[in-house]
């Protein structure tokens, strides 16, 4: 909430003695004239004070029209608008980003047995500090962390359910795959909220990373995937992504779980029916 600064002017520092204090008659006219000058420069700072004062505080009517406007300027924002959802890029302060690192905490946290709820609290602020320092150190036109909420509900303030990042990178072992391409964007942290999977949100949050392609300009998207994560991949798949190579078997054989690389050629076309009007 913006504060208004209320200044009042100071009292005129009597530059002379009062009238009655003087005998020569020479200095009144001198003495009138200053008071005078020194009235005037008061008025003239009460004046000033009165437009800054209006400038500063705002009617009821010029309230809601400072609302509708940021309302407007939000739907603005969104990269997709679909199903119900609404895909935007994270504001970079305020709780919106410990809202988004909660969302991605509680989708990769593993269980850790008696100690859960402590490991868990600590799980949840490693990924806010990670979050804290990817968007504070990346410029705005090579990383951003975008955010999926419910575009149905009139209330102001919207849950978070989905995140994104999206990060543009230049792995040799992608670019090999990529004809030529010197950079592409990365897609990494797909997380959505336990109880509101199955919902179409990872889907709004891969066509707002194609949105957020076309954006920045950029023609191919990677992502890595569980080998034997099938939901997942049938999800990318379904988004057009396609399986270019695999982690080596001695992963396995070191207990990792191997990933596949899977990349995706940007289709602006196909984005004309999600994108906001």
């Amino acid at each position: 909430m913006a504060s208004t600064l209320s200044l009042s002017p100071k009292s005129p520092i009597p530059l002379l003695p009062q009238k009655t204090q003087f005998k020569s008659q020479n200095l009144y006219p001198l003495t009138r004239s200053l008071i005078s000058f020194d009235s005037d420069k008061k008025g003239n700072q009460t004046e000033l004070l009165k437009k800054k004062h209006l400038c500063c505080v705002s009617t009821p009517k010029q309230e809601v029209d400072v609302v509708e406007k940021r309302e407007n300027e939000r739907e603005i924002e969104y990269l997709v608008r679909e199903c119900g959802w609404g895909v935007r890029k994270l504001h970079r302060v305020g709780e919106e980003v410990r809202m988004a690192a909660y969302v991605q905490a509680e989708a990769f946290y593993e269980p850790m047995g008696f100690f859960n709820g402590f490991f868990y609290e600590f799980f949840k602020a490693e990924v806010l500090a990670d979050l804290m320092i990817r968007m504070r150190n990346s410029a705005t036109d090579r990383y951003a962390c975008l955010v999926a909420e419910s575009i149905n509900e009139s209330t102001a303030l919207q849950e978070i359910v989905g995140v994104v990042d999206v990060t543009v990178q230049r792995d040799e072992d992608v670019l090999v795959h990529l004809n030529g391409t010197e950079e592409y964007l990365y897609i990494s942290g797909i997380a959505v909220l336990k109880k509101f999977r199955r919902q179409k949100v990872g889907t709004v949050l891969l066509k707002a990373c194609d949105a957020l392609s076309e954006q920045w300009r950029y023609n191919y998207l990677a992502l890595r995937a569980y080998e034997d994560d099938l939901g997942a991949r049938r999800l990318y798949s379904s988004a057009g992504y396609s399986v270019v190579a695999r982690d080596p078997l001695w992963w396995a054989m070191l207990g990792m779980r191997r990933r596949v690389l899977m990349i995706k050629q940007s289709n602006f076309e196909d984005l004309q029916s999600c994108l906001p009007t």
